[in-house]
């Protein structure tokens, strides 16, 4: 009887080693240029780009907007920046705001807590030679509903940086959308129309 039992159980044991030598597990990486998401932007690996980066951040850029541009009354976004985390900054956008009297202040805003954590007055000349605090204040479509057109003329994906240019008499956005597989760039009018770069 016992050498029956010893027989059952040697048995099962080998039917469970070749029902799991035979099974086999999946594992999926990320290829070496593009590392596996987790986490928070801020913990974001040093090894990840910037667009690989900006999809983890918990508030969004147009979120981050909303905030820099409280900060003041008056105050219109018309630059934004995501910047992966280093010694003394988090992961965070960098939002310059131009008001009505010509100042610009670039805010800090935590990608992750969407708290505004330092802001700097910089000169308007330093980044726009071309452009007036009136071009941003008369510009038919602002830089947050750039960003939403933008995002819908990619097909998706999270916007993460977005540029000014002079277009004519007016202002053009160029934007930055994180895609999946890469980056893509697209230009918004002062119509507010979308054309892909």
């Amino acid at each position: 009887m016992f050498t029956r039992l010893t027989a059952a159980a040697a048995l099962v044991a080998l039917s469970a080693g070749v029902a799991s030598a035979q099974s086999t597990t999946t594992t999926t990486t990320a290829p070496a240029d593009k590392p596996a998401a987790s986490g928070t932007a801020t913990t974001a690996g040093k090894d990840m780009k910037e667009w690989q980066a900006a999809p983890l951040a918990k508030t969004s850029l147009a979120q981050a907007i909303t905030t820099a541009e409280g900060k003041e009354a008056g105050g219109r976004a018309i630059d934004a920046d995501f910047e992966l985390a280093d010694g003394k900054n988090p992961a965070h956008y960098s939002i310059k705001v131009v008001y009505p009297d010509g100042k610009l202040v670039e805010h800090g805003v935590n990608a992750d807590t969407g708290e505004l954590y330092k802001s700097e007055n910089q000169p308007i000349e330093r980044y726009f030679t071309r452009l007036k605090p009136a071009d941003f204040n008369n510009a038919k479509t602002s830089l947050k509903d750039a960003l939403a057109i933008a995002e819908q003329k990619a097909g998706g994906g999270k916007a993460y940086e977005a540029e000014v240019e002079r277009e004519g008499n007016a202002v053009e956005y160029e934007i930055s959308v994180a895609m999946p597989d890469g980056s893509k760039e697209i230009k918004v009018g002062p119509d507010g129309v979308a054309k892909a770069d």
